[in-house]
């Protein structure tokens, strides 16, 4: 059950961050501020005391905070990122989590992009990406068999993270897009299978029996109703403009 979470305000500069979506409409501050604060409200109703951080004028994706850390009961791993404008972020994060957990660094060799990692109780799955290497995972699975988890690699075809796909919605099961639904890293898990068409809402963010789903997804809502968990529905079009989602935003544990 997690009872902590880490969020980060946005930067007026957001929208000068790294993104590959191609919008009609440009992001717009406040209202992605507004969506942000919902977040961060459902959060809380769910039963997590945040700790809110000041923005980063120099790193304009530095709201996307959970790209900076991995936290486990035992311990926080520091990320490299595996993006250049974003190297330094992780500085700004270590010292806040040293107050929660003792920390563990990736090295310069290895690249870990949070958004790559997945944890499904006592086990990690780790998207090799373009912004996690063989070399930062390595060094993740040899920290996480440290404090007695297991650990194993699941190669990222298509999508920023390994997270914009594959998401674990309880009851064993993981919610993944058509790249996953046979890919034999997975072949352990019940899987609930997107269309093309909802394919984003894969970045489902389970929270103490809650659900929360971007907005607009109604086959999806469908599909996870049989599950049984409360299901909130948030809005999330200026996060998606820059690539991101529900779970990018916050650090839980």
């Amino acid at each position: 059950m997690f009872t902590q979470a880490i969020a980060r305000k946005p930067g007026k500069n957001f929208a000068q961050g790294l993104t590959s979506t191609v919008s009609a409409e440009p992001p717009q501050f406040e209202l992605l501020c507004k969506q942000h604060n919902t977040y961060l409200e459902t959060l809380k109703s769910c039963g997590l005391e945040i700790t809110l951080l000041d923005p980063l004028p120099d790193y304009p994706d530095a709201y996307f905070v959970e790209d900076t850390a991995v936290v486990t009961p035992d311990v926080a791993i520091i990320t490299n990122p595996g993006a250049k404008t974003r190297k330094g972020e992780e500085d700004f994060m270590a010292p806040v989590l040293a107050g929660f957990r003792k920390i563990e660094r990736i090295l310069v060799s290895g690249t870990v992009d949070g958004g790559d990692v997945l944890q499904v109780g006592n086990h990690f799955l780790i998207g090799l990406s373009e912004r996690t290497n063989k070399a930062g995972a390595a060094q993740l699975g040899r920290i996480l068999e440290s404090v007695g988890h297991t650990w194993a690699t699941v190669e990222v075809g298509a999508g920023l993270h390994f997270k914009s796909s594959v998401n674990y919605v309880g009851q064993n099961t993981l919610l993944v897009t058509a790249d996953f639904a046979e890919h034999e890293a997975l072949s352990e898990f019940n899987k609930i299978v997107l269309e093309k068409a909802e394919a984003y809402a894969a970045n489902t963010l389970l929270v103490n029996e809650h659900l929360l789903m971007p907005t607009g997804f109604a086959d999806t809502r469908k599909q996870l109703e049989v599950l049984g968990f409360d299901i909130i529905e948030l809005e999330t079009s200026e996060v998606r403009k820059m690539d991101g989602g529900l779970t990018c935003m916050s650090i839980r544990f």
